[in-house]
């Protein structure tokens, strides 16, 4: 049985990036096993624009209705449907940018989540239209944040993905990684210890 995985990354340092080490570690681990297939998705080296009102209108217009211009604009977020649904997991590696996720990242979701695709609005509220998938996030930061009131970003990124109904989700943190060598060394290394284990069991 074939494991399709798409592993999103967002760090605007390229290769330079903390993120990218997790994101890299985790494809290396992933190619080496059997029956795991790895679709990269770089939303810093194809980044999406902000969305706008004429791409929402595109949306919203029947496809048959469309013309040239909302096609062209309404592909950016079917494209990116079609990645997601088809892979059975989700792997997101995130730097933090000033306490948040980068807007590339961003304009990734806001194509994604949209109403009548991932969710529905019911009269006891949102709905969840992607079943039975998992998501993992690889999460990079030069403090430490975790638990704490400063880490808005984990609740952020688990609702989002709660909203499309994704709700087995799995966080690694690589966290100090700015608070000098030693800490970077260990964690980094207790980062990749847990992806590894977390792709043993994919």
């Amino acid at each position: 049985m074939t494991t399709r995985t798409l592993l999103v990354t967002s760090s605007i340092l390229g290769e330079n990036g903390q993120s990218i080490a997790l994101a890299n570690h985790f494809k290396a681990q992933a190619d080496a096993c059997d029956g795991i297939v790895v679709t990269l998705r770089d939303v810093v080296a194809n980044a999406l624009p902000h969305l706008a009102v004429e791409e929402l209108g595109a949306w919203q217009t029947p496809a048959e209705e469309r013309s040239d211009d909302q096609k062209a604009l309404a592909a950016y977020s079917e494209e990116l449907l079609a990645e997601l649904r088809g892979n059975d997991v989700l792997v997101i590696a995130v730097p933090m940018y000033n306490l948040g996720i980068p807007s590339q990242l961003k304009a990734w979701f806001d194509r994604v989540l949209r109403a009548g695709e991932t969710f529905r609005y019911t009269e006891n509220g949102p709905q969840g239209l992607v079943e039975g998938k998992r998501a993992i996030i690889l999460a990079a930061r030069g403090g430490q944040y975790a638990g704490t009131e400063f880490d808005s970003q984990t609740p952020h990124l688990k609702t989002m993905l709660g909203l499309m109904g994704i709700t087995d989700v799995n966080v690694v943190y690589a966290e100090g990684l700015n608070m000098g060598e030693q800490q970077r060394t260990a964690a980094l290394k207790e980062a990749f210890q847990a992806i590894d284990q977390l792709v043993e069991g994919l």
